[in-house]
């Protein structure tokens, strides 16, 4: 999949600010630091399109990149950074679950855990969000290229089991570029799109 056309198209803290023009989303949601952006520029062949960054919680908005004139990506600020204030913290869950919970053009989900690490309280909580409130979601192992290629299934068996996910999330590196059809070949039909 070559990309040829993609911007940040709208930088957004309130529906009022949010894209009218209808055309499909995918919207990216983990822990702080967990590799959104970086899956992002590794999805859409872009080094530096998405921001970021070693400091976690740098992601206080929400992004969305234009994909060709046919959807949006959309990043979503990641949650458990501890060095933020509870009322800052708030705001930032309220932002988020409006937009997840309130948005028709939403078409899919992607759930990010690093896959080094179990499930965190964080993880298992929005994942029973999703389910409680029937939204469409595909989880995301990041980061596979950190760890031993013989060490992938137990990992990846480690996060369903913990989360009770139905089948092992996909693995996706940044570096490698690991899985990056299998995800495009997700969106496009989520989305109703044939080809970009």
């Amino acid at each position: 999949m070559i990309i040829n056309n993609t911007d940040i198209a709208i930088t957004a803290v309130n529906p009022s600010g949010f894209p009218t023009d209808d055309l499909p989303e995918i919207a990216f949601v983990g822990k702080s630091n967990v590799g959104k952006s970086s899956l992002i520029n590794a999805m859409l062949g872009r080094k530096r399109l998405a921001r970021t960054s070693r400091q976690p919680g740098k992601t206080r908005t929400i992004n969305f990149f234009h994909v060709e004139q046919k959807l949006y990506f959309v990043d979503l600020p990641g949650y458990g950074y501890a060095r933020i204030s509870k009322s800052e913290s708030e705001k930032w869950g309220a932002m988020v679950e409006g937009y997840l919970k309130n948005r028709p053009q939403l078409k899919r989900i992607f759930l990010l855990m690093d896959i080094r690490h179990e499930p965190g309280q964080n993880d298992i909580m929005l994942y029973e969000w999703f389910k409680h409130y029937n939204l469409p979601f595909t989880a995301i192992a990041t980061k596979s290229d950190k760890i031993n290629r013989s060490q992938l299934q137990k990992h990846l068996a480690v996060i369903r089991r913990k989360l009770a996910l139905p089948e092992p999330p996909i693995p996706f590196s940044s570096e490698t570029k690991q899985s990056r059809d299998t995800l495009w070949a997700q969106i496009l039909d989520n989305c109703g799109i044939d080809m970009l």
